[in-house]
């Protein structure tokens, strides 16, 4: 029996799975993945994206932060791909109970996914930190140097920067997910950004798929393990 034959026949046995994934599953819709740097970061920024992208950055220099957000986090025109559109598909037959995902694009609602914890945030939320009033991720897209609100305040979006701590309330979610869960689905992630990874400690079933193209920190601990792209695998499966 082939790992997709195997995969199916897992996903056709569970009645509550949970999908977590990582930057690979965005990086099938376009949106690049800015840990595997290229050399026109260092060309056109004076630091690296981990230094820009931290909440002491942000409050020191509001300006360069934006510059990089702008061209490098937004990517408003992507569009969800095989992976995001089968686990909502999944979902609506009853059998996905939660996707908890790294990935701060929205692109999981964008495909029809009604439950998803977004453990760092999402770049279409956007408020302002003297006020708390929403803006949109076109807003901030078609703002140019710090985007202020009406009463005066620097908007931020609702990500988590490095030095921020995640929301207590998603991880509680999550944690309660996997705990539920009867089988696990990892996508597009490596298994080496903390805290998030370290959630998958809560899993106690014995259906614990790992898909990524390369190998994983937690490979060892997987009962199925498929190196392929992720929209490439789920695009393979048939909900029944």
């Amino acid at each position: 029996m082939d790992k997709i034959e195997v995969l199916q026949q897992m996903i056709d046995e569970s009645k509550r799975i949970v999908f977590f994934g990582g930057a690979g599953v965005s990086t099938e819709s376009g949106i690049p993945d800015f840990r595997s740097v290229d050399g026109l970061y260092h060309q056109k920024y004076d630091y690296p994206p981990e230094t820009i992208l931290s909440h002491t950055f942000f409050l020191r220099k509001p300006e360069e932060f934006y510059k990089f957000y702008r061209d490098k986090m937004l990517c408003l025109s992507a569009k969800p791909n095989a992976a995001h559109k089968k686990l909502a598909e999944l979902e609506k037959a009853g059998k996905l109970t939660a996707v908890i995902t790294q990935n701060i694009d929205g692109l999981h609602q964008a495909a029809g996914s009604q439950k998803v914890y977004e453990l760092h945030g999402s770049v279409l939320r956007n408020y302002c930190r003297k006020c708390g009033k929403f803006y949109t991720a076109e807003y901030i897209l078609n703002s140019t140097g710090v985007p202020k609100c009406e009463c005066g305040g620097v908007i931020k979006p609702d990500v988590v920067l490095y030095e921020e701590g995640l929301d207590q309330e998603t991880i509680e979610k999550s944690v309660q997910a996997i705990r539920e869960a009867d089988m696990l689905i990892i996508g597009g992630t490596s298994l080496v950004v903390y805290p998030a990874a370290g959630l998958i400690d809560y899993y106690n079933g014995n259906k614990l798929v790992l898909i990524n193209k390369s190998e994983t920190a937690r490979d060892s601990m997987a009962d199925l393990i498929i190196t392929d792209s992720i929209g490439e695998v789920l695009s393979k499966i048939r909900v029944r």
